[in-house]
């Protein structure tokens, strides 16, 4: 049980899946529904923070390493096309919907680059991202727990 639930966190906290796979697993391995919801959620909030401090300290000195440069200007311009016209045309609402969409490329970690990229006020891209990806949670948490209803 308790690898299930780091398990859960990883793939929550990661990039590779956030809570958008971290839900699914921790409900298809049998813990608690919203034991679940919650630890998943908490992990993909704490990606933003995490995020932030990297972009602002570490992402400065990487940027001097030529791959690293050429893989985070390839970011940035995925995450410009991605979510550029929603967050100029609708600003914080816009950067809700880009993050709250559960679909691959949006998430808080696309949310968090958008905030470096446009210079959006930490505070109000902070609360968009947990607006955003609480929505996305939810969605996908209903429908887990109605696939798992299925199946039984």
């Amino acid at each position: 049980m308790i690898k299930e639930i780091i398990f859960t966190i990883l793939w929550s906290f990661s990039p590779f899946g956030e809570a958008k796979v971290g839900i699914p697993y921790g409900i298809h391995q049998d813990l608690n529904i919203y034991f679940v919801f919650i630890i998943a959620l908490a992990a993909n909030i704490l990606v933003f923070p995490f995020m932030m401090f990297f972009l602002d300290n570490i992402n400065k000195n990487l940027l001097k390493w030529r791959p690293y440069k050429k893989a985070a200007i390839w970011v940035a311009r995925r995450a410009k096309i991605g979510s550029g016209d929603k967050i100029k045309k609708h600003g914080f609402w816009g950067l809700i919907i880009f993050v709250m969409i559960p679909l691959p490329g949006t998430g808080v970690y696309a949310g968090s680059i958008a905030t470096y990229l446009f210079k959006i006020e930490r505070k109000k891209a902070f609360l968009a991202n947990v607006i955003g990806i609480t929505i996305s949670s939810v969605i996908i948490w209903f429908a887990s727990c109605y696939s798992v209803d299925l199946v039984s």
